[in-house]
Order: structure tokens, then sequence, then C-alpha cells
């Protein structure tokens, strides 16, 4: 198993209206999916800065579930314009974690 912790910069000033667009729209749709997403998170000390983290069992349920989110009709004419008009996109983070054997994530 292992994580993908996502860090995005937001446009400035639109931080809530995009949190309320990834509760709303964004993190549902995936979940539906069949995408597990752990926690999301708004940056204490970046008034712009958002992160969130998913769950994967292996690469191969990653490959499966990134193909049908990100290959969906849905993402690709509706929300994924709509996420790239909130995010600065050059700059967004993913970083793939594995818990440690006493990690409460396990």
């Amino acid at each position: 198993m292992f994580y993908e912790i996502r860090r995005y910069q937001v446009q400035p000033g639109r931080r809530d209206e995009w949190v309320r667009y990834m509760e709303d729209v964004v993190i549902p749709f995936q979940l539906a999916q069949g995408m597990s997403v752990t926690a999301s998170f708004v940056d204490e000390e970046d008034p712009d800065g958002y992160v969130w983290i998913r769950r994967f069992q292996d690469e191969q349920e990653r490959a499966a579930l990134y193909a049908n989110v990100y290959g969906s009709d849905r993402w690709r004419n509706e929300i994924d314009p709509k996420v790239k008009s909130f995010l600065l996109v050059d700059q967004i983070k993913v970083t793939r974690v594995v818990p440690t054997p006493t990690s409460g994530l396990q």
C-alpha cells in the first residue's frame, strides 16, 4: 500500500472557493469512481496552499483508478477545465509515500 500526497497552489484569493469545489464535486466524483481519499487540508501557513491524500493498494490499482477518473468524459469535459482554472498547475507537487510498520495509516 502507498499514499499519494498532492500539494496544490490555488490561484491567489480563491482557496475557499477551491475547497468548496473539491468537497462538493472533485472528491465525491473520485470516490464514486473507487478512489480512496484519506484526507484534505488547507495550509495553515500559506493562504493559497491545499493538500490532499489518496491511498492505493498497489500500482495496478492506481493505474486502473487513474484511467477511471482521468479518462472519463465528465473529468475531461467538465471537471478538469474547472480544476485548471483554480490551480497554478505548474506548481502541483505529488509525493508517493509508504507507511512505516508502526504508522497509524497501515
